[in-house]
């Protein structure tokens, strides 16, 4: 008979929003981050990050960001997609941590949080949406879908892939398309203020 301890059994039900929060949180880890950017009112550039974020499909190419609501009403980055149909999603890499760390202060409607952090818009091609400068990899996402959640505060925007921007530096791995991830260097979230960057990348080949 094992001596192992009791697991802790949890009704998700019967503890708190804050609870909850922490809990999905932290074990859902690590998270890729959705920073999105969108064109707010008379044009003013709004960024924000999202780890509610992840690939969806990929024929169509679509991605999906799950935003949350304010007590005083829908984000901005939720009111910006509505309007213009679409947005972008800036692949957050090591050298742009701090950078999006500033982004996702909460600020008033309006302010620029590209100039908040120090980092300049640029137009996208296709899509009516600005992208980060010298960003390595963006996707410029028209909006394909919206999404309930039900009774949860989030409303989940799906975006249909239509341009990638991937700079020089990103090699492909030998004999495919895919992006190699040491080339990249992605940052994952975690809970909280703690982040995950690459480390050791381990390759497990899948069973004949």
């Amino acid at each position: 008979m094992s001596d192992a301890p009791t697991a802790r059994t949890i009704d998700p039900d019967e503890i708190s929003g804050r609870d909850r929060y922490q809990l999905l949180t932290s074990l859902v880890v690590p998270r890729p981050i959705g920073w999105i950017s969108t064109w707010g009112v008379n044009d003013e550039p709004n960024l924000a990050p999202f780890s509610y974020f992840n690939a969806l499909a990929s024929t169509p190419m679509l991605v999906g960001v799950s935003i949350g609501h304010r007590s005083s009403g829908p984000k901005d980055t939720l009111v910006n997609i509505r309007d213009r149909r679409a947005f972008c999603v800036n692949i957050v890499t090591e050298p742009f941590l701090n950078a999006m760390n500033s982004t996702s202060a909460d600020v008033a409607p309006g302010i620029d949080e590209f100039g908040l952090a120090g980092l300049e818009p640029v137009p996208c091609k296709r899509v009516s949406a600005p992208f980060v400068h010298g960003c390595p990899a963006v996707m410029e996402c028209e909006l394909q879908q919206e999404v309930s959640l039900g009774d949860a505060p989030n409303t989940l925007m799906i975006g249909r892939v239509v341009v990638l921007h991937l700079d020089p530096s990103l090699e492909a791995v030998a004999g495919t398309s895919a992006i190699d991830p040491e080339a990249l260097r992605p940052v994952g979230r975690l809970w909280g203020a703690s982040y995950a960057t690459l480390g050791t990348v381990i390759s497990v080949p899948r069973p004949e």
